[in-house]
């Protein structure tokens, strides 16, 4: 609940101004004197003050109105201040107002207009509040990044703004981290920055690909092997654990890990020991360890495909990473650093990049950024250069060959009709072309609603260019114009 101050000499002023605030929802205070004021918009958290302009009853000037306001504004510069007078004094309301009085009002006073004057002055001081508090949190946070190595990563959304404060809050710890994501959103990016920003960046940074290992060869891979463990082992080799000892281990694609690995992978982690295979010998390292996965090991953990016990060992903080198109204000930056200063984007060309789905994320957008490059005639890039602008879709070719069908299937009752509307007064080409139009553009079909959708899907697969909806569906931009003010479609 807000609380007003009121401030002024007369009791009765102050106790109709109270019940009526309190009527509406508002906590009051009272007083009656500058002094008394002052001490009380200290000690409380004041959202508004409303004061009188005069306190003594035989001055009229508003001096004391106007030491009281510059001592408000010195004590909290932001507080909203109406300030109500009997006397009003035109140099005097300007000379406030423009040094942020919110509002200046004479008595008697209008109790709509005051209420909704107030209403609105506390929910801007509100904003305000907030604003500055989010300021305030955004340049600690800016001082932070800095500061920090970010590893070259590209990002200009909320969302990844989020994920890399994040990896830089856990970096300085040493926790097991589980970061999740779809292929191609950039996991390694977050273990390169959670690793470079560690009191481990000096360390060895060791990056194993599970998905990638042969499942035969993944134990020694892991862990090592001595000489004759296993056919052509020739010669003893240190593991993935051992060459990061001291140092971060990265294992990406970890939900690929088979159950025998994961027992191995659970005592290392609980205990730092391991075996090398083919021997008996008991190894330590002290490695922190970080993971990424794009499986839904919650599901594979319910399948008897991955140890519960292990998911909680390496899931001590999980960074989940959004695919690329749940923060598409990565993309045109991502674009921009992909394909440096010497290529531009034209306005319909970063439209449709940032309309794409991106199912591969960030190494799909890579790809056809060097495909771009490789492919430009000049040096503004066009859709055709990214490869975006193929085919249609299943669902809007089936929607352009629906609408072409019907057309096709024109009635002759729709042909009479063309002849019958025909006006004498018309020249010859206008009468081909009012024939022509009813004859090819105004047919409907017998499902509207079909239509429509049909209609909606080829303006999203053409990105509202009408010249080439009304081309991919077989009609004039008339006929369109004219379907799409039938079924309220926004132009």
């Amino acid at each position: 609940m807000d609380t007003i101050l009121i401030v002024d000499d007369n009791q009765a002023v102050c106790n109709a101004l109270s019940l009526m605030l309190e009527l509406n929802g508002y906590q009051t205070l009272i007083c009656l004197s500058p002094d008394v004021a002052l001490e009380l918009v200290q000690l409380h958290d004041v959202a508004l003050v409303v004061q009188d302009m005069n306190f003594t009853q035989d001055t009229t000037s508003g001096e004391e109105g106007r030491s009281l306001f510059y001592a408000f504004r010195q004590l909290q510069p932001e507080l909203p201040i109406i300030l109500l007078t009997a006397w009003t004094q035109l140099e005097l309301a300007v000379e406030l107002v423009k040094e942020g009085a919110a509002d200046y009002m004479g008595k008697p006073w209008d109790d709509a207009k005051l209420l909704n004057s107030i209403c609105n002055l506390i929910s801007l001081h509100r904003l305000a509040k907030d604003n500055a508090k989010l300021s305030r949190v955004e340049s600690q946070r800016m001082v932070a990044i800095k500061d920090a190595d970010l590893c070259g990563i590209v990002f200009n959304s909320g969302a990844m703004q989020r994920c890399v404060d994040l990896a830089l809050q856990i970096a300085k710890s040493d926790v097991s981290v589980l970061i999740t994501g779809p292929n191609g959103a950039g996991k390694d990016k977050l273990a390169d920055i959670i690793h470079a920003n560690s009191s481990l960046k000096n360390q060895p940074f060791i990056k194993v690909n599970i998905g990638a290992l042969p499942m035969d060869l993944l134990e020694a891979e892991l862990f090592g092997a001595e000489a004759g463990a296993f056919t052509g082992a020739t010669k003893a080799r240190i593991g993935r654990f051992e060459a990061a000892d001291g140092g971060t281990l990265f294992l990406d694609e970890i939900g690929n890990l088979p159950l025998s690995g994961q027992v191995k992978l659970l005592r290392v982690l609980q205990t730092g020991e391991f075996e090398r295979l083919g021997s008996h010998q008991t190894r330590r390292v002290n490695v922190r360890v970080l993971s990424a996965t794009n499986a839904d090991l919650a599901q594979d953990i319910q399948a008897g495909q991955f140890r519960e016990d292990l998911f909680y060992r390496l899931n001590v903080i999980e960074l989940p990473l959004p695919a690329l198109n749940e923060r598409k204000d990565d993309v045109l930056p991502l674009v921009t650093h992909f394909i440096g200063t010497d290529f531009s984007l034209s306005r319909k060309t970063q439209q449709v990049l940032q309309g794409h789905s991106w199912p591969g994320n960030v190494r799909e957008l890579e790809n056809a950024c060097k495909r771009a490059v490789i492919l430009a005639a000049n040096s503004e890039l066009t859709v055709e250069d990214f490869g975006l602008e193929g085919a249609a879709s299943p669902i809007v070719e089936t929607a352009i060959s629906s609408v072409k069908a019907a057309i096709v299937e024109e009635s002759a009752a729709s042909q009479v009709q063309a002849q019958i509307s025909y006006s004498p007064m018309q020249s010859s080409a206008e009468q081909v072309n009012s024939a022509g139009a009813s004859n090819t553009e105004e047919r409907n079909t017998d499902t509207p609603q079909a239509e429509k959708a049909n209609i909606e899907a080829a303006l999203d697969q053409h990105n509202g260019v009408i010249a080439r909806v009304a081309k991919a569906l077989g009609l004039s931009r008339q006929a369109l114009y004219r379907r799409m003010d039938k079924y309220g479609i926004d132009k």
